[in-house]
């Protein structure tokens, strides 16, 4: 799009287009037959070989190397996944022999700002496992993750849903860094988490479904974007981590998760709304359901049902006639129709009313402003 509009040049549009080499792995080809990450016995460092199909000889490619620099942190890793494994197999006279096998794994090389980066992707063992809404929770312990664009809350719950702590785990950097930036503060927050919930030996965590996470962001169509990305880097990244070091995971919608604790648990328990909302995601995970508490249903009848019928009264005329004052004027009513016919009907729909109508000031139950 940039080169048809004028604003990218010919030569920096073909620089675009063959800045990047993709490379499949083979496990039978030293874990990648045409670019390999190889240790330099001498030098005591990686090197990257890259074949040169235009300097080869008896139709072999010679091979171009390159030092590689590779952080501390991903250095063990590295080695284990390029370094020749062993194993050892029994031959057609029962002898024992040594084999030596290499992980596969697949490199992209990229050049930006003149640094040549390279990315491997691998397969990495999974030895946890996901459970569908139905399944039965296996774990004595289990915790309710509450995700947001700088925070995670954190509940550790019993399985008969008694609540033990709750924590926050604070990420500001999301809001504002760099893709990269943001994978690697995600990963790290990530083995935070998991550390935490294994030091309270917890077995299962469950999290809201990433396909229907609701949002009620009022920000620019920008910023929702970018808070949803952060979002999904942050899921991705405890998904990942919890399946790689055995947990057992679940998801749940998160309607009103957000509404329910603040109401009903954030009092009760002292907790902030979102660590509330972690408690109330730990119980849906659980199977429990939330009944409105009696407070508030007496709120509902006494404060509510009338302020809503005086609502529709004070409606103009004019405002009754045109199309807003319509839709305003079926809101009302059916607000009004789910405080009546709550018992009917899933109890969702009486959160909703109450999202739409009440708030928490100072611990104290009041209206909102406008409905």
């Amino acid at each position: 799009m940039a080169r048809l509009k004028g604003k990218l040049s010919k030569e920096e549009w073909k620089e675009l287009r063959s800045n990047a080499l993709y490379s499949r792995g083979d496990r039978s080809k030293k874990g990648n037959l045409n670019t390999r990450i190889v240790w330099n016995e001498k030098g005591h460092y990686f090197q990257l070989e890259v074949a040169n199909p235009l300097h080869s000889t008896k139709r072999v490619a010679e091979r171009m190397t390159f030092k590689l620099h590779v952080p501390e942190k991903r250095f063990n890793e590295v080695a284990q996944l390029t370094m020749a494994q062993e194993t050892f197999v029994k031959n057609e006279k029962g002898k024992i022999k040594t084999i030596e096998y290499y992980e596969p794994y697949t490199i992209e090389l990229k050049i930006r700002n003149g640094k040549c980066y390279v990315l491997l992707t691998y397969d990495i063992a999974v030895y946890g496992k996901e459970l569908t809404y139905g399944d039965d929770i296996p774990s004595e312990r289990v915790a309710g993750m509450d995700i947001n664009i700088d925070k995670i809350a954190v509940s550790i719950l019993t399985r008969e849903g008694r609540r033990l702590e709750s924590k926050t785990f604070y990420c500001h950097e999301m809001e504002y860094v760099r893709g990269n930036r943001r994978s690697n503060i995600a990963g790290e927050m990530a083995k935070e988490i998991i550390d935490y919930l294994l030091s309270w030996n917890v077995g299962v965590f469950i999290l809201e479904e990433l396909n229907i996470k609701q949002t009620h962001d009022t920000n620019k169509t920008f910023n929702r974007k970018t808070t949803q990305f952060a979002y999904r880097k942050m899921h991705k990244a405890l998904m990942a981590r919890g399946l790689k070091d055995g947990f057992t995971i679940k998801q749940v919608n998160p309607a009103y998760t957000s509404v329910i604790g603040r109401f009903k648990y954030s009092h009760m328990y002292g907790l902030s709304v979102h660590e509330a909302a972690s408690f109330v995601i730990g119980r849906r995970g659980l199977g429990m359901d939330e009944k409105i508490p009696k407070k508030l249903l007496q709120h509902l009848k006494e404060k509510v049902k009338p302020h809503l019928i005086a609502l529709l009264g004070s409606m103009e005329e004019s405002e009754k006639a045109n199309k807003s004052g319509k839709q305003k004027r079926q809101f009302l009513a059916l607000l009004l129709k789910n405080i009546h016919t709550f018992k009917e009907h899933h109890n969702w729909k009486l959160w909703n009313v109450i999202h739409k109508t009440l708030r928490i000031k100072n611990q104290d139950i009041l209206l909102l402003e406008e409905v």
